[in-house]
């Protein structure tokens, strides 16, 4: 029922119950899940998730945050485990100039570097952005061709435009469930909803009711309640439209 296009169970607070948590989806209506990367060591974690299980599909990519760590060889071996049938995307990808973890040169040459990958695979990114607002619109302008999502999107309508304008997606986490939430609800209500994503981002962003509770796909229903909600359409509704815009962007059959 629900498609969860955007988790991390790689994540360590998964270690002591990863598998019986897998085993639950089905159960609470979670049919599809992405992993996505956000290092080597997440990405083929990634992988080998999606072989275990025939619901899970993976992404491979340095978050901003690691961008520090690669090498000039990082963008081959990504290379390589993006040939993975079940790898569907790049990512995920970007700029994070609120903790700066990373120097902001080496972020921009190993973002513009990712998306590179990106276009000459032919596979759309997963972009991350965080108080790297005017960079990061600047250096997706480059790759118009490319299809990509801005994941955990909370920003303005103005800047919701600009991506939606390139033809790109907007994706969704429990953040629309809390109180302050103005602008991405102004966003859902307001653009196509051929162009919308449901995510978690598990572990983090657990929604309401579920707030400083370790998230989970299991949550991704409260998530889709709130998008049914401002579109002012059924659960099922807004459940079978968010599955198919994810299938058709992650080029799922």
């Amino acid at each position: 029922m629900f498609f969860d296009t955007h988790a991390h169970y790689d994540d360590k607070r998964f270690n002591e119950d990863r598998d019986k948590l897998m085993m639950s989806m089905e159960e609470g209506g979670v049919s599809l899940i992405l992993n996505s990367g956000s290092s080597m060591r997440s990405s083929k974690f990634g992988i080998a998730l999606a072989e275990k299980y025939p619901f899970v599909y993976a992404s491979v990519g340095v978050h901003p945050h690691d961008a520090k760590s690669m090498k000039d060889s990082s963008i081959d071996e990504l290379e390589s485990l993006a040939a993975h049938p079940k790898v569907m995307a790049i990512g995920e990808i970007g700029l994070d100039f609120h903790y700066d973890f990373s120097p902001r040169d080496v972020q921009r040459l190993r973002f513009r570097e990712q998306l590179e990958l990106a276009r000459r695979l032919g596979k759309p990114v997963i972009i991350h952005e965080r108080e790297a607002l005017q960079d990061t619109l600047e250096i997706i302008k480059e790759y118009r061709d490319l299809s990509g999502v801005f994941h955990c999107f909370s920003g303005s309508w103005e800047t919701a435009k600009i991506i939606l304008d390139m033809g790109w997606y907007l994706s969704f986490t429990g953040i629309i469930t809390f109180k302050n939430a103005r602008k991405a609800l102004e966003v859902l209500e307001r653009m196509p909803e051929d162009r919308i994503l449901i995510e978690t981002d598990a572990p983090y962003l657990s929604p309401e009711p579920k707030r400083g509770r370790r998230n989970s796909s299991l949550y991704v229903r409260y998530i889709c309640e709130k998008v049914a909600e401002v579109r002012g359409v059924s659960l099922e509704e807004a459940a079978a439209f968010t599955m198919d815009n994810g299938k058709h962007f992650f080029g799922i059959v």
